[in-house]
């Protein structure tokens, strides 16, 4: 791939996000407004049409390793592994 066609694909890349970032934000605007109807009608589950919408309270449990580390550092160290991952930017 020649320079040319690689700065045309970057440019068409950042586009295309900028196209996703803008449909992402307006589908949770969207989102909020069905949940602003849920919350006033007091409804963890609505059937609307041929669709059932449901927003409900999940519980979980999480571990605190920050805490844990404060309390028992040596511990935290001896299970804690270091990964390896690569970051993909592009700057202008």
């Amino acid at each position: 791939m020649s320079m040319n066609e690689m700065e045309a694909k970057i440019a068409e890349m950042q586009e295309l996000d900028r196209l996703a970032q803008e449909a992402k934000e307006a589908a949770d605007t969207i989102r909020d407004e069905i949940k602003a109807v849920m919350l006033k009608e007091d409804a963890s589950e609505m059937t609307v049409g041929r669709f059932i919408v449901r927003w409900t309270e999940i519980l979980s449990n999480r571990f605190d390793s920050t805490a844990f580390k404060k309390v028992m550092p040596d511990v935290y160290k001896a299970y804690t592994k270091q990964t390896t991952s690569r970051r993909f930017t592009v700057s202008a």
